[in-house]
């Protein structure tokens, strides 16, 4: 999951148009927009039935414990819904629980309500599932975790509008064809860089602000097929 995350952060780069090349313009729209990119292929697509549907045959042959296990099992235990210490390995329900405790920290710590050594009653085995376990808080990069929960929520506008907008989208994901995908990302969003702030770029794409409803919708959906409510 964290290599088809990464990889849709590199797509996004891959995809600025060379003319905005050397120019304040050749860079995301926002770091927002650049998260909603990799979570889009991570989630929406990696972490999808139809991807599984498609891919766990192969799976199954490169390792074999889980030739046994049925896709379903698998599905499920890939989307299990449950506490965790590490944010990447978070379930989708979960993940922005973790977000929002990091950016209620970050917080206490720079207005002195917090000390460094407190705890908030939960006390990691060790620092690489506690502060080491992200590298935004080792390198200094304060403020920028809320940049996954904008993500998530923009991720699936796009991804709403994208299959609104090309009938032929959901077919070609189930047959593992994602150039329809990338294509429809590479004209609304990629080839722009920064030319468009990004309220301005989900207005023109989507044509609406930006909303947590179709995200909240899309979980509410998928956890509730595999949970059965």
């Amino acid at each position: 999951m964290s290599t088809i995350h990464e990889g849709g952060h590199a797509l996004y780069k891959q995809g600025i148009a060379p003319a905005l090349a050397r120019s304040p313009l050749a860079g995301a729209a926002s770091l927002g927009i650049h998260e909603s990119q990799s979570r889009m292929w991570e989630n929406l697509i990696g972490r999808s039935r139809p991807f599984w549907k498609l891919f766990y045959p192969q799976f199954q042959k490169t390792f074999g414990e889980f030739a046994k296990v049925p896709l379903g099992t698998f599905y499920r235990a890939l989307n299990k819904v449950t506490p965790s210490l590490i944010r990447v390995e978070a379930d989708e329900v979960t993940y922005n629980l973790h977000i929002m405790l990091r950016f209620e920290l970050e917080l206490a710590l720079l207005q002195g309500d917090l000390a460094v050594m407190d705890y908030l009653g939960i006390l990691p085995p060790d620092d690489a599932h506690g502060v080491l376990q992200d590298v935004h808080w080792s390198d200094g990069s304060m403020g920028y975790f809320p940049t996954y929960s904008l993500g998530n929520v923009i991720s699936v506008q796009l991804f709403n509008a994208a299959l609104a907008q090309s009938r032929s989208l959901a077919s070609d994901l189930e047959r593992g064809e994602y150039g329809s995908l990338l294509g429809w990302l590479r004209e609304n969003v990629h080839r722009h860089g920064a030319k468009f702030e990004s309220p301005e770029l989900l207005q023109r794409i989507t044509g609406e602000a930006l909303t947590p409803q179709p995200y909240i919708e899309y979980l509410e959906s998928k956890f509730g097929e595999i949970y059965g409510f």
